[in-house]
């Protein structure tokens, strides 16, 4: 579900919404996923007038820092987020397989933990549908399988040697299958053709628990907003099955890195050690790479926010073998080509936001700007310094989305405990507050600019500190891991947020 991007509309319609990444649900199971706490939060979005769901990326993740934006795939989905409660309804489960969980924190995910415990289920799973005599099951199963060849059949070979390799790196694997030739490969899928099954099996079960969650969303007029990071994890299939679209050598390894020079969120920059585009590869396929991975986005979600947005006008290029990302150089990117090749194949009205935060220059918000893609303004920001364009009065432009903060920043909370002075007067000041609830002011500030979306993370709308940070940029371990309980939302807060809502007329 879509909601309409005409002129009028940017006037005459305002939407907001609660940035939270399915894993911050409350479940029995150490993660939150797509079973009963997705759907009550759904309800809640409902309750509380909101229009707008944000997650972060649905990849797969590496188990390094669990960050979603390095997955093994930008394709494939994270199994973790598949739910124990919905496979027993498949009859994919028993009570007596569910009847032992670990004891997990309810506020913080151990991954570890987590993948160990739910693994285990859904190999058991797998079992019972391997011996299914459901034919309708069956039949969805291998259209999904169908549907989806064009990147399900890498990935799943892919998964299926790293677990063979002892979850080796691939590029750490013999050089017969870091190189996998077209002769050989018929063999390797024959030899691993159960652990194949298995991988496919997962995505399917994904990809059919988020289709009923975003359809139960979409019928309650609520849109989600998904995530699409601009580069891929160096350690993942997309590298190792398309090598010719990315500036690695013959082994996997890059020689330059993609990352971001020193900025508000870090001192020394950030060294991100992706891989880089090749682009006048991807330019010489046209682009095919990249449009198919559009639709598959545009496919899971109604709007798509691109991270790092700046990238595709200049990116910065970082010597792998430098320890911070302060020593890098400024490489042009595609720019307007791509997306004009998506919009051919897609259609003009692309559901894209861009993430433009950072070193931003005239030729970023040009190629912004002419795409007509809504950029974001943080209101955390604009209260650090001077008369920053970040200030609501300052806003220039209604295609724009206003947040109080983002999964990057620390919740507005614990922003205005940790800021200096200068920063807290001048936003008592501004806000005509004591600061008493101060999150609810951001999101009061932020419901009322002339931005037509406008999006806070759930950790603003509990009113908590830092303790309940998402991500730190730059800190690689302890982030990813922050939940909330199910007794945290009420019904007097959703009345709360939705007067709040109408008032400011969204």
């Amino acid at each position: 579900m879509r909601f309409k991007t005409s002129a009028d509309d940017h006037v005459n319609h305002r939407y907001s919404g609660i940035l939270l990444h399915p894993t911050s649900f409350p479940s029995p199971y150490g993660i939150g996923d797509f079973g009963k706490g997705a759907y009550e939060f759904v309800d809640f979005l409902e309750a509380s007038g909101q229009h707008l769901w944000q997650i972060l990326p649905l990849v797969p993740i590496t188990s390094y820092g669990n960050s979603p934006y390095q997955g093994y795939s930008v394709f494939a989905g994270e199994p973790l987020l598949i739910s124990p409660e919905l496979l027993k309804e498949k009859e994919l489960l028993t009570e007596e397989d569910l009847k032992d969980i670990p004891s997990f924190d309810a506020t913080r995910i151990d991954y570890e933990k987590v993948r160990a415990y739910k693994f285990g289920l859904y190999k058991k799973a797998y079992e019972a549908f391997r011996h299914t005599a459901d034919k309708n099951f069956l039949e969805e199963y291998n259209s999904f399988c169908e549907a989806n060849a064009f990147w399900l059949s890498d990935y799943c070979l892919f998964m299926a040697i790293r677990e063979d390799q002892e979850e080796a790196p691939w590029t750490e694997w013999p050089e017969e299958l870091r190189s996998l030739s077209a002769k050989d490969r018929p063999l390797w899928e024959k030899k691993l053709a159960k652990g194949i099954a298995y991988q496919k099996f997962l995505q399917y079960l994904f990809y059919i628990q988020w289709y009923d969650l975003k359809t139960y969303a979409n019928e309650k007029n609520i849109a989600i907003i998904g995530d699409i990071p601009i580069f891929v994890s160096p350690d993942g299939a997309d590298v190792w099955a398309n090598r010719h679209l990315f500036q690695v050598n013959e082994d996997g390894y890059p020689d330059s890195v993609a990352g971001v020079p020193p900025d508000y969120f870090s001192a020394a920059g950030q060294k991100w050690n992706n891989p880089l585009y090749d682009w006048d590869a991807h330019k010489k396929e046209g682009y095919q790479w990249w449009i198919a991975r559009i639709r598959n986005q545009i496919d899971q979600v109604d709007y798509l926010r691109i991270d790092h947005f700046r990238g595709f006008e200049s990116y910065w290029e970082v010597d792998a073998k430098e320890e911070t990302a302060i020593n890098g150089t400024w490489k042009k990117g595609p720019g307007e080509a791509l997306f004009r090749a998506v919009q051919k194949e897609l259609g003009d009205d692309l559901p894209i936001f861009a993430e433009d935060l950072g070193l931003i220059t005239p030729e970023v918000e040009h190629l912004r700007d002419t795409l007509g893609f809504p950029g974001m303004r943080i209101l955390q920001f604009a209260f650090e310094g001077g008369e920053s364009t970040f200030l609501p009065h300052q806003l220039n432009t209604r295609n724009c989305i206003c947040y109080t903060g983002t999964h990057d920043n620390d919740t507005s909370t614990g922003w205005y405990q940790n800021t200096s002075d200068y920063a807290k007067d001048k936003v008592r000041r501004y806000m005509n507050t004591d600061a008493s609830s101060i999150s609810w002011d951001f999101i009061r500030i932020c419901l009322g600019t002339i931005a037509r979306y406008a999006i806070f993370p759930l950790q603003d709308v509990l009113k908590l500190g830092s303790e309940a940070r998402m991500n730190t940029p730059g800190v690689p371990l302890g982030n990813w891991e922050w939940r909330y309980r199910r007794e945290d939302l009420n019904s007097g807060m959703a009345s709360g947020l939705r007067q709040m809502t109408e008032l400011f007329g969204r």
